[in-house]
């Protein structure tokens, strides 16, 4: 539904696959998978600058399923969303983002391998040019076609949400892969309106929305310590990564494709394949909720 109200640009862009549904393979987009950002690492959209040049906790990574470690002290992860702070629906010039009232307090998420609430902020999808690429994370090194990423701070420990993204775990992102199949009903309310935002920086207010109705039915997820996947690439971030992806229509993901990185009166350049080559895993470990 759209509504009214204002829309508050959230700062940085972005941050302010399983058998049956896997592209091709994708490697680590580092050649020597060293500690400094190669060139590759580097999306040619991004603006902004690198707070951790030389980062040792990198995100997107590939997930080893076997390689995971099954953490039976994971309890679920509690989600409780307050669709009336959802505010607009925006094209960043990177990706297409849903931003939300940082104020609202009891909206966003707690439990799992988090210590305190993490208030939701905003979330924004990643997705490829075809069906078989297009999410940042991979999981044995098979892609799916879109990832959604919600993104929450916590509000307890940072008095704001810029610091939050600088700070110690003051972050954490719950990532949901997306697979081609039957039409996704919740999905479709904002694919409805996406040609409202076809160039960079168009915004259009939206109704209440609330988020959890894009997560899967099942909750077991991994979770590692890692970094955003846009400028700054803050190694502040909790990832928690759902196991099961969500299906949607190949209509609903081509409808991103129709969206566009340029601003009107600009060379049009279609928004596409806006995901970060893979990172080296380093010396962290992925833990699961699940065996």
């Amino acid at each position: 539904t759209l509504g009214k109200g204002p829309c508050k640009p959230s700062g940085t862009p972005g941050y302010g696959g399983l058998p049956c549904a896997m592209g091709p393979e994708r490697q680590c987009s580092q050649q020597t998978c060293g500690q400094s950002l190669g060139s590759d690492a580097w999306h040619p959209r991004w603006t902004g600058r690198v707070s951790v040049p030389r980062g040792t906790r990198q995100s997107p990574i590939n997930i080893q399923r076997r390689d995971s470690i099954y953490d039976p002290r994971l309890p679920p992860l509690k989600v409780a969303y307050t669709a009336a702070s959802c505010q607009c629906l925006r094209n960043t010039g990177y990706l297409c983002q849903v931003d939300f009232d940082e104020a609202a307090e009891g909206s966003g998420i707690s439990g799992g391998p988090l210590e305190s609430h993490y208030r939701l902020k905003q979330f924004h999808f990643h997705w490829g040019s075809t069906d078989t690429q297009g999410s940042e994370h991979t999981v044995d090194h098979r892609a799916f076609a879109a990832e959604l990423h919600l993104v929450h701070w916590d509000a307890t420990r940072y008095p704001r949400y810029q610091e939050a993204v600088l700070g110690e775990r003051g972050l954490a992102v719950t990532a949901v892969f997306l697979k081609p199949g039957a039409p996704h009903q919740a999905l479709q309310q904002l694919v409805d309106v996406l040609p409202k935002i076809k160039h960079k920086d168009a915004q259009v207010a939206l109704g209440p929305f609330d988020p959890s109705c894009l997560l899967p039915v099942c909750r077991d997820y991994w979770t590692y310590a890692g970094s955003l996947t846009t400028p700054p690439l803050a190694e502040s971030v909790t990832w928690i990564i759902y196991q099961k992806p969500i299906e949607v229509a190949p209509s609903q993901l081509a409808a991103f494709r129709t969206l566009l990185f340029s601003a009107v009166g600009e060379e049009e350049v279609a928004m596409v394949d806006n995901f970060r080559g893979l990172q080296p895993l380093m010396n962290r470990e992925v833990r699961a909720s699940f065996q």
